[in-house]
């Protein structure tokens, strides 16, 4: 896999091969650390991790790895820099591609984590955006490949608001990577029609498949993995309780857990979790959760594509 010098800011920007060879990547990674082997693969690196929203596992995720492989990160907040204020995006990018060997961006805008590449010239790895969040899906999908020993026709649903940033870079990176996607959501909150279309193209080249339907338990049957995010996104706060109303009928709950049909099924949530809305405390802390091996995948994955990136 040749990933010097490249950015992540989607899953658009993997080929089915660098899936796997991110994995793979993460996987030799994870199991080093547990072994307490540090390659030190950047050091005398400096990253710049530039968050305009709060966040525990990718902030966490960015600082760990980066110690763990001999770089420095730089933690800077909407508080610590001019970002878009008293300085044009296009100055602050330019700045930071001259100090920084990378940087890391949680967000709002796609538009801004695409200008930072464009503009600082050196790889940035999008932590989350409105529109995608592929670090996540990198986790997500070595959380499954680790539990079930691979990921071809393994057989995803997604339950909720169908239409969200993880919702987004899952069907993408799924359809891929040969997995059988389904979202189970109502219309309002389905996936834009093109994205779906743009998908189905990915899956008729992998061999996997992506649905679109409302009945969450028509959704999960079947499915090895049952995955669920909040219903209300950050910046959506003021439609709390119209988004309660509308998604209560797709809740992850044990009878939706049982709907699949099979001993084995997972559960999965990107975090953090609204326990008694989406998903209920039940599933959440029972056997079949997989949350925080899934959360510690976020630091091994950010870290593998921050040694693809640099070494």
């Amino acid at each position: 896999m040749d990933f010097k010098g490249r950015s992540l800011l989607s899953m658009r920007d993997l080929t089915p091969d660098e899936i796997v060879g991110m994995i793979e990547l993460s996987r030799t990674l994870k199991l080093k650390k547990k072994k307490g082997v540090f390659d030190k693969n950047l050091a005398d690196k400096n990253v710049a991790v530039l968050f305009e929203k709060p966040s525990t596992r990718t902030r966490c995720s960015f600082a760990v790895a980066c110690a763990d492989e001999g770089a420095h990160a730089e933690y800077l907040g909407r508080g610590d820099i001019h970002l878009g204020l008293k300085e044009d995006l296009r100055d602050t990018a330019g700045v930071l591609g001259r100090m920084f060997d990378l940087i890391g961006f949680r967000g709002f805008l796609q538009s801004t984590v695409e200008a930072l590449k464009y503009y600082g010239g050196i790889p940035v790895i999008n932590g989350l955006t409105d529109d995608e969040h592929p670090t996540q899906v990198l986790a997500d999908l070595l959380t499954i490949y680790e539990h079930f020993g691979n990921l071809h026709k393994i057989k995803l649903c997604f339950v909720g608001d169908g239409r969200n940033n993880v919702a987004n870079s899952l069907m993408i990176g799924s359809a891929k990577a040969g997995l059988n996607f389904t979202i189970a959501a109502p219309d309002s909150l389905a996936p834009d029609a093109t994205l779906i279309s743009e998908c189905e193209g990915y899956a008729e080249s992998s061999g996997g498949s992506v649905r679109i339907v409302n009945d969450p338990a028509e959704g999960v049957r079947g499915a090895h993995v049952i995955y669920t995010d909040v219903w209300v996104s950050m910046g959506e706060e003021e439609k709390s309780e119209e988004r309660l109303k509308l998604l209560k009928p797709y809740q992850v709950n044990a009878e939706l857990m049982r709907a699949s049909g099979r001993e084995d099924t997972i559960f999965l949530h990107d975090l953090p979790a609204v326990k008694g809305n989406e998903v209920t405390e039940e599933v959440f802390e029972g056997r079949q959760s997989l949350v925080f091996d899934q959360a510690e995948n976020r630091m091994h994955t950010i870290k593998a594509v921050m040694v693809a990136a640099l070494k």
